[in-house]
């Protein structure tokens, strides 16, 4: 693996912010440039606190939605594009490849990827995107997401699915409320680091909360 210098990590950084936003900058689906950015951020804090390899990190974060198949013709599509990308700009095969094992291993795919995390850098970009899912930021991006797929906030008689194959998962047929139960609450449990179990915690209280004044609201009690 090579070493590299602040100079050239900068430069990479750059490189790789500018690649993305130009990829994700006008996204409507809450895959935007700002959720990339705020994953970035908190996983570069979590690696601070975990003593892990902050470059990784930050990387893996920055290019994590690049590749992922809601965005894509497909799943391959995407990976190849930012393989293209890492090898374009330099990066080497080691550090390559621990980028792609984080990305392509990260995906919460409805509770059907079983793959873990193997590495540590793995595990901290796992829970800052898992956070960016919870709390008042996660509310926004379930209702922005369910509005640029077409499908209704909430439907009394639509009810949250057990087990689900990803095939189902990705079917659309849902609403933006069963996607609280079928992911979002479901995340809390599936942190890794001290500090995003802690974050968790908090941003999961705020979903119940959410919840419960929504279900008021709608049966026009409160």
């Amino acid at each position: 693996m090579n070493t590299y210098g602040s100079a050239a990590k900068e430069k990479i950084i750059n490189s790789a912010r500018e690649f993305v936003y130009a990829e994700l900058g006008g996204d409507s689906s809450g895959h935007d440039w700002w959720h990339v950015h705020r994953v970035t951020e908190l996983a570069m804090t979590i690696a601070e606190k975990e003593s892990a390899n902050i470059f990784i990190c930050e990387l893996a974060a920055l290019l994590h939605d690049v590749a992922d198949e809601k965005l894509n013709k497909d799943e391959e599509t995407g990976i190849n594009k930012v393989k293209l990308w890492l090898k374009d700009n330099g990066v080497d095969d080691v550090t390559a490849a621990d980028i792609l094992e984080i990305i392509t291993t990260m995906s919460f795919k409805g509770g059907t990827q079983k793959r873990e995390m193997s590495t540590l850098e793995g595990k901290i970009v796992q829970d800052a995107d898992r956070l960016d899912a919870m709390g008042a930021i996660g509310i926004s991006r379930v209702m922005c997401y369910a509005g640029f797929k077409g499908r209704p906030i909430h439907h009394p008689d639509m009810k949250p699915r057990d087990n689900l194959t990803l095939e189902e998962y990705r079917s659309g047929k849902d609403t933006a409320i069963m996607h609280f139960y079928e992911k979002l609450l479901k995340l809390k449990d599936t942190m890794n680091t001290n500090m995003g179990k802690d974050l968790a915690e908090g941003r999961h209280q705020f979903l119940e909360t959410y919840l419960e004044q929504f279900y008021a609201e709608w049966d026009a009690k409160r």
